[in-house]
């Protein structure tokens, strides 16, 4: 597996990380803890360095499973975390960014992860009622004790981006991005190469749809969180089999999968970006990392965006509530 750096941090990692998230939440029941161990070790044999996780994802139970699968190989591993929820226990979760709260959160992170030093921690989501400069120099606190070595920043605007990064370098920054969600192009993607930070895409392959394994009759788990995402309505899933149909066409020609080449397709765009896809399936982890090798010219790369851009991609990537969380 080939290596990246995340901006001018100095944080290298592989070219593809592995999202941990669906292990234990968001797309179903959690998976069976040994059968989740054995994926990410997998992962690590076939030269995946680059692990993510949140203390939302479970409610620290993904933490605690990433920290048991990966206490074998400390030292060869970059594991990233987040913080910003707080869970109530009625009603909704909701946004904490209080440097008191961080630090918390931080020690937390540490003992279920089973690490001296959090890699990565990044700030989950932007909490309007507390100044982005505030978390940054509660990070900047938590790196000068030793317990964690980089910032990162998740679905914040450029402007918070830029004033964080003022105060604490931020190495990375997370955001969803792919064939079919290519907003960061707009002003993300150029204030980071700018500034020197790394990105990593989450839902590189569009919640599972570009692999060309889901369409308009596929059924979802009820704990599925597409239930509700509107771009995943089944009159959507049809109208955006164009995208999969680009994608397929692609991959017969260059002898690769519909998911090898939109990560293949990401990975040609920068040589800062590093894409996270996650699975529950060792089968889908060895077809994902497969993209690490599938060449894409820059004249392939051409093709597949000037054909996207003819496809109008329907419905939105989120509810309303949950895109108000995001970008700011």
């Amino acid at each position: 597996m080939q290596k990246r750096k995340l901006g001018k941090s100095g944080l290298e990692v592989s070219a593809l990380g592995l999202g941990c998230m669906s292990m234990s939440s968001g797309y179903g029941p959690p998976g069976d803890k040994q059968a989740m161990i054995a994926v990410i070790r997998a992962a690590v044999e076939q030269g995946v360095t680059f692990f993510d996780t949140a203390e939302a994802y479970g409610q620290g139970a993904n933490e605690e499973l990433v920290g048991e699968a990966l206490a074998p190989f400390h030292g060869r591993v970059v594991i990233a975390t987040k913080f910003g929820f707080t869970f109530p226990l009625n009603g909704p979760r909701g946004l904490d960014s209080r440097p008191s709260h961080i630090k918390e959160v931080a020690e937390a992170a540490l003992k279920r992860l089973r690490v001296e030093s959090i890699d990565l921690l990044y700030q989950h989501r932007v909490d309007p009622a507390v100044p982005i400069e505030d978390v940054a120099g509660a990070v900047k606190e938590l790196i000068q004790q030793g317990k964690v070595k980089h910032f990162g920043l998740s679905e914040a605007g450029v402007q918070t981006i830029r004033r964080a990064h003022a105060v604490q370098a931020v190495a990375a920054v997370q955001s969803e991005y792919s064939l079919w969600w290519r907003q960061p192009e707009a002003e993300l993607l150029p204030a980071l190469e700018e500034l020197g930070i790394g990105f990593v895409p989450f839902s590189p392959l569009g919640k599972g749809f570009l692999t060309g394994k889901i369409d308009e009759h596929t059924t979802f788990d009820s704990s599925d969180f597409r239930n509700v995402v509107p771009r995943f309505s089944a009159e959507n899933r049809k109208a955006n089999q164009a995208v999969v149909d680009l994608l397929a066409a692609i991959a017969r020609r260059k002898k690769a999968t519909p998911a090898q080449i939109a990560l293949a397709w990401l990975l040609a765009r920068k040589p800062w970006i590093v894409p996270i896809p996650g699975t529950t399936k060792l089968d889908r982890l060895r077809e994902n990392l497969g993209a690490a090798v599938v060449d894409l010219t820059p004249d392939d790369v051409r093709e597949i965006e000037t054909a996207a851009a003819g496809i109008n991609v329907k419905g939105d990537r989120y509810t309303p509530e949950l895109e108000k969380m995001t970008g700011r």
